[in-house]
């Protein structure tokens, strides 16, 4: 069963996409998507806000999702947020299997 998690980046002065930039370019991105059990790490941009990034973040269950929840990126990640002052949004999806 396939977890898929979408997280809204919002924030002011084209914070957001800043924020999505530097995660890709620090190489944090590639790491998480080197996790075991990740099955998507994307970034999007809706066409219609300006000031947020979509991230689909989909892994191959529960425990791998956790695993990743205690990783030292995950500290990274938050300071970023902190460091941009972005709002996060998030809407979980399971696949039944």
């Amino acid at each position: 069963m396939s977890l898929t998690v979408n997280l809204y980046y919002t924030g002011t002065g084209g914070n957001a996409r800043k924020f999505a930039e530097e995660m890709l370019q620090s190489g944090i991105v590639d790491a998480v998507r080197a996790e075991e059990g990740n099955e998507r790490y994307e970034y999007f941009y809706p066409a219609e806000d300006p000031e947020t990034v979509l991230l689909i973040d989909r892994w191959r269950d529960q425990a791998a999702l956790d695993l990743h929840h205690r990783s030292p990126m995950m500290a990274q990640i938050a300071a970023l947020r902190e460091k941009y002052k972005l709002h996060l949004r998030v809407e979980r999806y399971t696949d039944a299997p």
